[in-house]
């Protein structure tokens, strides 16, 4: 979620994986992995996102960029759920997910199946349903979702710098996603993660201050963006809260994304920096062009990206802490 993914979705977070999860073995997925063990796990977990939307329209967006940068990090193994514990900082202590928020829907989800089938469904896989869910639930396409995952028991707050920057270059977001098995197409799809949520001025302030020593305004971006966001994002701007949203309907999952990148129109360094690859803007144009293509690519990257092996070996009872 993209990999220019870091604080957006608060914004859709893309994080990437340590490397040395890539030695990891990888364990097979399916998709009746709890037909006969907890039939009803991934209606309950719906349940749970429902409920928790009703109250709270940022939650697919947090949801989408939690497991993200889950899988980002270790792989798709929950141990972004970790809560710190004595003098270890865990993963969601790291700078880049200082803003993640709605953990508690997973634990509201992981305590409702917990009920009905104790200590059968993974947290990782928990959260991979949601994510799933805030997508649907925001009129994004369904799919099924690969299951058998396993909780990891680590979790390290420093390695949370792999997360890419949202001011990293093309170059720099092929190259994250390649050791992490993902294509330039898959780094398109996923940045069109981005139509969720919101953004904090940090992660775009380098294109509307001191752009360099020619632009104090990044001259890629539109000039009337570039001044409501100059407005909201004062130099010295002190409003934790500040920022602007993802793009023009961010609440629904919809390719109004690409459109608004066509015309300048996006937040970040790294979204801007799709159209600097032939390959990467005539995907741009694509799905700017046709939401079924969108809808189409996106599910099989989330597929792709979610089966990212993680280390885990068991399924936590709690999610915040390992058993």
């Amino acid at each position: 979620m993209a990999p220019p993914f870091v604080t957006a979705l608060v914004v859709l977070g893309l994080g990437f994986i340590c490397l040395q999860s890539l030695s990891l073995p990888a364990y097979a997925l399916s998709a009746n992995y709890y037909d006969q063990t907890c039939p009803k796990a991934e209606s309950v977990v719906t349940h749970a996102v429902k409920k928790a939307m009703s109250n709270d329209k940022t939650v697919p967006a947090a949801l989408l960029r939690m497991h993200f940068h889950d899988c980002f990090v270790r792989g798709c193994d929950a141990s972004v759920l970790l809560s710190s514990k004595g003098k270890n900082k865990a993963e969601k202590d790291g700078p880049p997910n200082i803003s993640l928020h709605a953990f508690y829907v997973i634990d509201n989800a992981k305590k409702a199946v917990e009920a009905m089938c104790p200590g059968v469904v993974s947290c990782a896989d928990i959260l991979a349903f949601a994510a799933r869910d805030a997508v649907v639930l925001s009129g994004g396409p369904n799919w099924e979702v690969p299951k058998g995952r396993k909780d990891g028991r680590v979790s390290v707050a420093t390695e949370t710098r792999q997360l890419p920057a949202p001011t990293f270059n093309i170059s720099q977001l092929q190259q994250s996603f390649s050791q992490r098995g993902l294509s330039t197409g898959d780094l398109v799809a996923l940045s069109g993660g981005h139509t969720l949520g919101f953004s904090h001025c940090s992660s775009f302030q380098n294109r509307i201050h001191n752009f360099n020593a020619t632009h104090d305004v990044d001259p890629t971006l539109h000039p009337s963006l570039a001044a409501s966001l100059r407005t909201v994002c004062p130099m010295h701007n002190k409003a934790r809260n500040a920022g602007a949203t993802m793009d023009s309907s961010a609440a629904t999952f919809d390719n109004a994304y690409y459109k608004l990148l066509l015309q300048g129109r996006s937040l970040f360094s790294s979204d801007q920096s799709l159209l600097t690859s032939p390959y990467a803007k005539a995907l741009v144009s694509k799905y700017a062009a046709s939401q079924q293509a969108f809808d189409n690519a996106f599910v099989k990257s989330m597929i792709k990206m979610s089966s990212i092996a993680g280390g885990g070996q068991e399924v936590r009872l709690d999610c915040r802490v390992v058993n």
